[in-house]
């Protein structure tokens, strides 16, 4: 199957992901052609032609949101040529009434991640890879996007081992953005006297201070429970060294404690990085 059979079978999808984006059939469709066009003046070679196709479509809405200029209510007027009512029908059942009427409140970052996620269900990593951020924060922008529009969900705040994994993830990348996003305005590091005598910092201070310690470090840390708590440790030689014990409040890290006291380190239990405590 050539690339022009391809796009003709996934026109139908990115029409529909680039009308719920837009709330506006007209534009969703110069969205899609220019797609088509793009793709066609590309010679990279895709691997996957329905994910080019789906990062081009939506980065294509997400510009075309942050172009638009904000009309007050009062100065919309009736378009002098009219629309056709068969298009209105089908933007109310692919949008939704009350959604259409909502979306404007929202950024246009917090547009995309609510409808790729809640509308198509694209998971956080493949958003994330469209907005050019972080999972974690794509799954903020989604879930503040459902606070505005009146769909609260209070299970999409991350559960505590995913702050620490996503966190330690962050730090072996040099993800400095992304470090940052998971740390409150107050975080601090601490240390044990046996975690000091190892070689760590008593005590660091700030939130920025804290994403510049971390920032591409702790590539020998692993995930491990310590007692019924997620948190990460470092190893050498498959033996545990010293523990970063984490204390997590609403989703963000607020401290960072370095623990090494042989007791402490006696609970300590690898994990695999998507597993909870039975």
């Amino acid at each position: 199957m050539d690339r022009t059979e391809i796009f003709e079978g996934e026109r139908p999808r990115l029409l529909g992901i680039a009308t719920r984006v837009l709330a506006d059939r007209t534009e969703a469709e110069d969205i899609v052609q220019q797609a088509w066009l793009r793709l066609h003046r590309t010679d990279a070679d895709i691997e996957s032609l329905p994910a080019w196709l789906t990062t081009v479509t939506t980065r294509l809405c997400l510009d075309r949101l942050r172009a638009r200029i904000p009309v007050p209510h009062a100065e919309i007027l009736p378009a002098e040529s009219g629309s056709d009512p068969a298009d209105e029908v089908a933007l109310a059942d692919t949008v939704g009434v009350a959604l259409h009427a909502v979306l404007d409140r929202l950024s246009p970052q917090e547009r995309v991640a609510f409808v790729l996620h809640d509308s198509f269900g694209f998971d956080f990593s493949t958003i994330a890879a469209v907005l050019d951020t972080t999972s974690v924060a794509a799954r903020k922008l989604a879930s503040r996007a459902r606070a505005k529009v009146g769909q609260p969900a209070p299970e999409d705040q991350l559960a505590d081992w995913e702050v620490v994994d996503a966190f330690m993830a962050a730090a072996r990348e040099g993800n400095f953005r992304g470090l940052m996003q998971l740390l409150a305005p107050e975080a601090t590091v601490t240390a044990d006297v046996a975690a000091i005598l190892a070689g760590t910092p008593d005590r660091i201070d700030g939130r920025r201070e804290v994403a510049t310690f971390f920032d591409g470090a702790a590539h020998a840390a692993l995930s491990v429970f310590v007692g019924d708590r997620p948190a990460a440790a470092w190893f050498h030689r498959g033996k545990s060294m010293v523990l970063f014990d984490f204390t997590i409040v609403g989703g963000l890290v607020h401290r960072v404690t370095f623990r090494a006291e042989a007791e402490v380190l006696a609970q300590v239990v690898r994990r695999d990085g998507r597993e909870q405590p039975s």
